[in-house]
């Protein structure tokens, strides 16, 4: 028997049936994804070439300012991402001089996650070049009613899965 053979027979019988998803359905998938990836990476240039750091650091900067001080846990969950990942990332942004950590009332081992000046200047410094570079990315190149169909269709997948 050939390799690949022995190996599909192996894996059939070590793996319960799956579902495959249909055709269309990877399609949009792998449309979604690069489309969101060509997007972060247009942003993301966009404030690199004046000087300014990634669309992360400014959406931090932008729930910290709406929500206030917040915890960390809550601003992870705000932002949906990862703990490791957001836990670097402020950590820079302590050492950047934008976000600062202060003891959180009640909690002797908790802290919470403040703006600081330095943080609000930034934010608004990012915003125009920010805004600008949605427009280019998205704006321009849809017109206003397929804006909207998007954001329809997209509106459930931007809520977390439910296993």
């Amino acid at each position: 028997m050939h390799l690949h053979g022995i190996f599909h027979a192996l894996a059939s019988k070590a793996l319960p049936a799956m579902a495959h998803p249909a055709a269309l359905t990877l399609l949009a998938w792998n449309r979604l994804l690069r489309a969101a990836d060509h997007a972060q990476q247009h942003c993301a240039a966009a404030l690199r070439a004046v000087g300014l750091p990634p669309p992360d650091w400014y959406d931090v900067l932008i729930a910290l300012e709406r929500r206030g001080a917040t915890r960390p846990r809550d601003l992870q969950a705000v932002l949906a991402t990862e703990q490791y990942s957001l836990s670097r990332l402020i950590d820079r942004m302590v050492k950047a001089g934008l976000v600062r950590r202060a003891p959180c009332p009640g909690d002797a081992r908790g802290h919470l996650l403040q703006l600081t000046i330095e943080g609000l200047a930034m934010r608004a410094a990012m915003w125009p070049i920010y805004a600008e570079a949605i427009e280019t990315a998205l704006g321009a190149r849809v017109n206003e009613d397929d804006r909207a169909a998007l954001a329809r269709l997209l509106a459930p997948l931007a809520e977390p899965v439910k296993a």
